[in-house]
């Protein structure tokens, strides 16, 4: 039961975490959307949220308890200019006069999209407060077998997470070809990305 029970909460913690769509989880609905390479980008997400999850559980997190007071109010306000940029180029494309669509939109080569699918992941700071700080530090509760299983549900819920994301962008390319459709889209992902950054100067005391 103690390992179920640590399964469980691993993947409720994570699942509630990555639920909120920032840079990265915006990247692959676009991506989802114009049905480039979605498959290796979702399973790319996947196997990144993976490896942080171990480096937090597997004790990363102890090294920079003492820490964390110290670093949060500059952790949280590089998320919140990541996010913030983030949103000023989503609000660009929804005013442009050259509104992004899935027909314009030119292919990207595979190696373009995971390389942008990296920057996204590995450069934003509340990426590693949501794995390594967060779930390392929830982690602690639990000890061997447990402490393993409450890993794998984090790990399975950012594959679930990213599988039903992709996917079911996927189904909705055809909508999504219309340039009013993806002004909404960019429209209100900006608006999400302005939400979260207010939240992320807030969290670190910045205002």
């Amino acid at each position: 039961m103690l390992i179920l029970f640590a399964y469980l909460t691993g993947f409720a913690l994570s699942f509630s975490l990555i639920l909120a769509i920032g840079s990265q989880n915006a990247f692959v609905l676009r991506q989802a959307i114009l049905r480039q390479h979605i498959g290796a980008i979702v399973l790319f997400c996947a196997v990144s949220d993976a490896l942080l999850i171990m480096v937090g559980v597997g004790g990363l997190s102890l090294l920079i308890a003492d820490f964390v007071d110290q670093l949060a109010p500059w952790l949280f306000g590089g998320a919140a200019i990541w996010l913030a940029g983030y949103g000023v180029l989503r609000m660009r494309d929804a005013f442009s006069n050259q509104a992004l669509t899935a027909d314009d939109q030119p292919v990207g080569s595979l190696a373009t999209s995971l390389g942008m699918a990296a920057i996204l992941t590995f450069g934003n700071p509340h990426v590693y407060l949501d794995t390594v700080v967060l779930i390392g530090t929830v982690s602690l509760q639990f000890d061997g077998m447990a402490k393993i299983a409450f890993a794998a549900g984090a790990m399975t819920a950012s594959l679930v997470f990213f599988v039903i994301l992709g996917y079911c962008g996927y189904l909705l390319s055809g909508f999504m070809r219309h340039p009013r459709s993806w002004r909404l889209l960019n429209s209100v992902i900006a608006l999400i990305m302005f939400t979260l950054a207010l939240a992320m100067l807030r969290a670190g005391g910045w205002v």
